[in-house]
């Protein structure tokens, strides 16, 4: 007993040290003595830094989707290029462009270089992740929903961005062509990023057909294909989305080892056949009820060791993260039917539809995907 008591004190004395602690941190006085402490100031001076980048967080986002718009960090990849002509380009004053230009510097988007300015390694970096700029687009329609956060976290549904993804919404919703268009090429764009690191996680060897449920046009399928040359292949998502799937297959060289599947798992069984059923980005688009039905729909087309790969950002659990339990959790509510779940909360869905040898796989950069992978017990 003596061994617990020490920790045991301490988890008392927590709530009492938060309450001091924040007491403190809220008192004007407390805060600017703090300032000038030489034992407090340097994180006086970092949380400053931290609540105004908070504040100024949108000013930094609408910086970065003028720069995008304006095609800037490309213009300035190889050689600086001078206010004026910049401001020519784009259409924009002179000083304002100055003001702009001076704004991604101090982000670290673009650097001056001589009279002129060029783009900055993480402006380059921006360029070569596929699908980011079109992301960073696409959010205009999301900041629209966060324009009033307190509405819409008191909505019953979503908000625009909700119109957006038609094809969350149930049968019959995604009949418009134009809809399914729209969320087959986003997505593909930003498919390859995803395909790099979840196949990074996952192994293949052994898996003889793999069907990818919700699988768009096909983008993780084409990277699979290419890295398991001797993989056999099924795309199953809704029919106007899986209609444009022929010519990416194509082009990655893998049509010919594809079967096409058109529907809706809400609707049937899925199809039968694969030894292993990815999910690549799919349960977070969805409702606890609705990932319940569509496990269920996995766990009865796989065999016995037959293999399911949830593959998606994931919320922090316990720990909360930034990309999860911030980016992804607001972008799911403004959706209006998904949310950001959990590795945990995943490998217990997957509990609860009959999978077991559960594992979970954090990526090297699980603000794009980690995996949780589970088997269908013999």
């Amino acid at each position: 007993m003596a061994d617990l008591a020490p920790p045991l004190r301490r988890r008392r004395a927590l709530p009492g040290w938060r309450r001091w602690r924040n007491r403190r941190a809220a008192d004007p006085a407390f805060q600017a003595w703090a300032s000038g402490c030489v034992l407090t100031r340097g994180i006086a001076r970092r949380d400053g830094e931290r609540l105004f980048d908070l504040v100024a967080g949108f000013v930094h986002s609408q910086i970065l989707l003028a720069l995008v718009e304006l095609d800037l960090l490309r213009a300035a990849l190889d050689r600086p290029v001078g206010t004026a002509a910049l401001a020519g380009r784009a259409g924009v004053r002179p000083e304002r462009m100055e003001a702009l230009m001076r704004g991604a510097a101090a982000l670290g988007l673009v650097e001056r270089a001589g009279a002129g300015w060029q783009t900055a390694r993480l402006g380059a970096a921006l360029l070569g992740v596929p699908g980011l700029a079109g992301m960073i687009r696409h959010h205009r329609i999301l900041y629209r929903d966060l324009a009033d956060p307190v509405a819409l976290l008191r909505s019953a549904g979503g908000g625009e961005l909700a119109r957006f993804w038609p094809y969350v919404l149930g049968p019959g919703a995604a009949e418009d062509p134009e809809a399914a268009r729209r969320y087959s090429d986003l997505m593909a764009e930003t498919q390859g990023l995803v395909a790099e690191e979840v196949l990074r996680l996952v192994d293949l060897s052994g898996v003889r057909r793999l069907m990818d449920v919700g699988g768009g046009t096909g983008a993780f399928l084409a990277a699979a294909g290419r890295a398991w040359p001797g993989l056999a292949m099924t795309l199953f998502d809704l029919p106007d989305v899986v209609a444009a799937a022929p010519p990416r297959l194509a082009r990655a060289g893998v049509a010919d080892r594809v079967a096409l599947a058109a529907g809706s798992f809400r609707d049937g069984p899925l199809p039968a056949g694969a030894d292993a059923v990815s999910l690549v980005r799919v349960l977070y688009d969805h409702g606890d009820e609705t990932v319940a039905l569509l496990l269920a729909r996995v766990f009865e087309a796989l065999p016995p060791g037959g293999r399911v790969i949830v593959a998606e950002p994931m919320s922090g659990g316990d720990r909360p993260e930034r990309a999860g339990d911030a980016y992804f959790a607001f972008y799911c509510m403004a959706m209006g039917t998904g949310r950001v779940r959990s590795a945990a909360e995943i490998a217990a869905a997957l509990a609860a539809a009959g999978f077991a040898g559960i594992r979970t796989r954090r990526g090297r950069r699980p603000f794009i995907a980690s995996v949780v992978e589970a088997v269908r017990p013999p």
